[in-house]
């Protein structure tokens, strides 16, 4: 077989079988257009795939994380849970490939390694690890924000004989931690969910902690029968005010705010926070919690005294409290049982900052404190947020332009889906999206990328690039807004975890309405300028 005849051809190529890209791919397959998926894992689901590790859970309500756009799919499909864990996850996205007759249209364990736009033809040429050479006249990025495991540039890592493995690279196999030495390095979210679990189960568990964060209980609870009933009749008004929402959850904006209310007043308020499910937390509080720095102040000091209620040890205590932000300056863990965990005699914490760690050696974790020798290390470390998978890809658009120096100041984008100088090159759920639900917002995103390429078709072009003035005028949207974000740039929504990355927001503070906004004003131009 020559080159190429080994050359698949089709319309529209998606990267990514995870919750976008399978949403993509339906999409791309109901408009009648020829369709293939590549993923580099050994099954769907994304981050469900990959994070298996144990407490792995969602923190959006399980009925409005999954697919909306079907009543027939949300009907056949049962969650447990309020917050589903992993394994119920991948089961959903399982269950949603075969319900739709998807699973034909991708191909497993093929990694992207090459994209490169070829100007003459309008298409482009895509290589994958499994051998996979793909010409395809749309390639949609659905790599997601969260797919590249970051670790920290500790010296000696490769070194450790013990088991080690990142809570996003976890084996298909469990890992056993019954009576093991085990370190857990890093104390965001996945590292949060994974220590109570398994604190019951080893010899001895010592967490390594650079900076702590503001866990709250996720409030997690079974869904009865009689519940997922109600669920079902309130489908439609449910997927309504979803679709209306800024941040695709149910929870409701409260209008008053926190010094309208005594001390006791909000003391009471803030139990009632304390024990609410999830980002409830975030949007359900008071107003201004997250725009005025005293009613944020308060709320935090209240959370430091639940700290300190719940871990016995004061020294402890104090350590898990953060000094350095405010209340969702950095995405909140929520968490379940991970303070009561530090109660647990087997558990330790090691705080980096003060007793820095010097190296990973055969045996163990060497701090300035000494050698603790582990059978087991967990790289809780995070990931290269937002642009990590794209700037990966071997993606080269005009003149062989390189999307990662295209990028070298942070991401360009328009509507966090599409940039100037890679043409019909789309990355639905990448940076510069929104900030919330994350298969809410996306979906806006899937809708425009999938309602782009059936103009096109319409109108029989073969090229479509966003104008240079309209990605300009998205990305100063999003310097102007960040400022007021939230989140500082000790976030790693500012890259701030991977060493050398550019400093620079890389989601959309204007959040779902702005994205919609930019969308709208292009739909209305019914594409032309993006033509060619």
């Amino acid at each position: 077989m020559s080159a190429v005849d080994a050359v698949t051809s089709v319309d529209v190529l998606v990267v990514g079988a995870g919750v976008t890209g399978v949403h993509q791919l339906y999409r791309a397959r109901e408009a009648g257009f020829s369709t293939l998926a590549l993923e580099a894992g050994g099954g769907v689901g994304g981050v469900w795939f990959w994070n298996r590790y144990p407490g792995a859970r969602l923190d959006s309500e399980s009925y409005t994380y999954g697919y909306l756009f079907s009543r027939e799919l949300f009907d056949g499909w049962e969650w447990t849970e309020r917050f589903a864990g992993q394994a119920e996850n991948e089961r959903y996205f399982n269950y949603v490939v075969d319900a739709l007759d998807l699973r034909r249209l991708i191909r497993f364990g093929a990694r992207v390694i090459s994209a490169v736009f070829e100007e003459e033809s309008g298409t482009w040429l895509v290589s994958a690890s499994d051998g996979s050479v793909v010409r395809a006249r749309f390639v949609v990025a659905a790599t997601g924000v969260l797919s590249v495991p970051a670790f920290p540039a500790v010296p000696g890592r490769e070194d450790f004989r013990g088991v080690s493995h990142h809570t996003g690279l976890w084996p298909d196999e469990p890992v056993d931690f019954t009576g093991k030495r085990v370190a857990v390095i890093g104390t965001g979210s996945s590292g949060v969910q994974i220590i109570p679990v398994i604190a019951d189960e080893v010899a001895s568990l010592t967490v390594y902690q650079r900076t702590p964060n503001w866990c709250t209980p996720l409030a997690n609870e079974p869904i009865s029968a009689e519940q997922y009933e109600q669920l079902k009749a309130d489908f439609e008004q449910m997927r309504e005010i979803l679709n209306a929402s800024d941040s695709g959850f149910l929870h409701q904006r409260d209008t008053r705010k926190a010094f309208e209310d005594t001390e006791e007043q909000r003391w009471a308020r803030y139990e009632k926070m304390w024990t609410s499910p999830g980002f409830s937390k975030v949007i359900s509080n008071y107003a201004d919690t997250m725009t005025d720095s005293a009613a944020n102040e308060d709320w935090c000091r209240f959370m430091a005294e639940k700290i300190r209620g719940i871990v016995t040890d004061p020294a402890t205590a104090e350590k898990l409290i953060p000094r350095d932000h405010g209340w969702a300056a950095k995405r909140p863990p929520f968490t379940t049982d991970y303070f009561e965990a530090y109660n647990n005699p087997r558990v330790s914490l090691v705080d980096i900052t003060a007793t820095p760690i010097l190296r990973v050696t055969e045996t163990g974790i060497e701090t300035a404190d000494g050698l603790e020798e582990f059978d087991i290390i967990v790289w809780a470390s995070g990931f290269d947020f937002g642009t990590g998978a794209l700037t990966r890809m071997g993606v080269r658009g005009r003149g062989g332009l390189a999307l990662e120096e295209y990028w070298a100041g942070g991401p360009r984008t328009f509507a966090g889906t599409m940039c100037r100088q890679f043409p019909n090159f789309f990355f639905p759920g990448g940076p510069h999206g929104a900030a919330g639900n994350n298969p809410r917002y996306a979906e806006d995103q899937v809708d425009f990328v999938a309602d782009a390429i059936e103009f096109m078709r319409e109108r029989g072009s073969t090229v479509m690039e966003v104008p240079a003035d309209l990605e300009q005028k998205w990305n100063q949207m999003i310097e102007e807004l960040a400022v007021h974000s939230s989140f500082g740039e000790a976030s790693y929504f500012y890259g701030t975890n991977i060493a050398g990355k550019p400093r620079s927001f890389l989601l959309n503070p204007g959040g779902r309405p702005k994205l919609r906004e930019a969308m709208r004003e292009v739909l209305d131009s019914k594409y032309a300028r993006f033509l060619s």
